[in-house]
């Protein structure tokens, strides 16, 4: 008793492309199970099985263009004759595997690994995960049956997927550096040969964080918009308060100003003061304002925080990016002072540049990039004047914060920073 399986009603797509067949002849398969995988224009859809059974013939291979009606496979019925494999599951499972046309799905232990075997192997198919992570386990090689879903009722996130690359490739302690994500590592070149080298030992704190951007980079779909401010009048403002404060020891830089209207920004625009909750399905709201620092040290970089800073003022906000930038290049930060950040500030002001892309500091949504101001022509609808005009670079998380919200973001910054009195509201 064999039943034919056909594509079901899939709307009024037709001559749609086969872009994975997700099970092998003689896999048994529940109801709902997933059998291929269709894609039409940018939009990827399963099929699943109207039973349950054991896959018999397989009707299609990958490439070729169905429509509503065309043949997938024969499917088996469970209760059938054909189906006495599973009465004596220890006597016939091994005789179908052998029979199977592609028994090298299966490599044994001693077989070095290979991609294309994991990602066809039949708990593949049985994986719960959504089209888009099936097309990246199976870009990587990853088999889903081999990874612990962390989503809603074990669904299989993005995040699971590159976590289990991560915990079963990481290489061994001096092993030469991949490129991660299913990458061919960068070859290894001997540099004597073309003149002298040296080999130079990393800081403790960049082989700390090296690793950590690099998680961030791989996991998060960065986006980076650019934008300028006009802080002509609140520059001014600051060089007033910055020879006030000199006398008093301590000093007012753009920086100061630039925490102060993040924390109204992420007030309107909350997002930005999220993260993304380990469910994938939901946002952490976060009703405290902690900003942190990019901070240049002889060591490497470090990132201080600017604790509830909704709640400090100009004056204190500075006096505290003073104490903890000193206590950075002087090696002193304690742990508790680099946690607990929602927005991060990275300024390479004092250095110069017109614009990058700052990475974002997951499990924080987004990171703002400063670089050097510059007097500008601007026209005020009359004339051209000259205006000192501040670069900003907004990186975000694409996944919880949408273009026209960053955009958004970075008008309420711009009119912050351009009407210093605004700061004060």
């Amino acid at each position: 008793m064999t039943k034919d399986v056909k594509v079901p009603d899939i709307g009024d797509f037709s001559d749609v492309p086969v872009v994975s067949i997700l099970v092998g002849v003689g896999d048994t398969i529940a109801e709902e199970d997933p059998l291929i995988e269709l894609e039409s224009d940018k939009a990827t859809m399963e099929v699943p099985s109207p039973a349950a059974g054991k896959i018999k013939e397989i009707k299609l291979s990958e490439g070729d263009k169905v429509s509503q009606g065309s043949l997938i496979l024969l499917l088996e019925d469970e209760g059938s004759n054909g189906g006495g494999a599973d009465e004596k599951p220890s006597e016939e499972a091994p005789k179908a595997k052998s029979e199977a046309p592609a028994p090298a799905r299966e490599p044994t232990p001693t077989a070095a690994p290979a991609p294309t075997a994991a990602v066809t192997d039949a708990g593949f198919g049985k994986a719960h995960a959504s089209p888009s992570v099936r097309a990246f386990a199976r870009q990587l090689g990853i088999d889903l049956a081999q990874v612990n879903g962390s989503g809603r009722k074990g669904r299989i996130l993005r995040e699971d997927v590159t976590r289990h690359l991560t915990s079963t490739a990481a290489p061994a302690a001096g092993a030469p550096a991949s490129g991660g994500m299913g990458i061919p590592p960068i070859p290894a070149v001997d540099f004597s040969k073309f003149g002298p080298v040296e080999n130079v030992e990393m800081s403790r704190i960049q082989k700390l964080s090296g690793p950590a951007l690099h998680r961030s980079w791989l996991n998060i779909p960065h986006v980076t918009h650019d934008d300028e401010a006009d802080i002509t009048d609140l520059d001014a403002y600051r060089k007033e308060m910055d020879t006030q404060a000199k006398e008093e020891g301590y000093r007012v830089t753009l920086l100061s100003f630039v925490i102060k209207a993040s924390v109204s920004a992420l007030k309107t625009n909350w997002q930005f003061n999220s993260s993304i909750h380990p469910d994938g399905d939901k946002l952490v709201r976060k009703h405290f304002y902690n900003i942190g620092f990019a901070a240049d040290t002889p060591n490497g970089l470090m990132v201080p925080v600017i604790k509830d800073a909704d709640r400090k003022g100009l004056v204190e906000i500075s006096k505290e990016l003073m104490s903890l930038s000193k206590a950075a290049r002087d090696g002193e930060l304690k742990s508790k002072d680099m946690q607990g950040a929602t927005f991060t500030i990275s300024s390479l002001g004092g250095i110069g540049g017109t614009s990058f892309t700052p990475i974002v500091n997951a499990p924080e949504v987004a990171i703002l990039g400063l670089t050097r101001s510059k007097m500008a022509p601007v026209w005020n609808g009359t004339e051209f004047a000259p205006r000192l005009m501040q670069p900003l670079s907004l990186s975000y998380d694409h996944r919880a914060v949408d273009g026209a919200l960053a955009a958004r973001f970075c008008v309420t910054l711009k009119t912050l920073l351009g009407d210093m009195r605004k700061l004060m509201w």
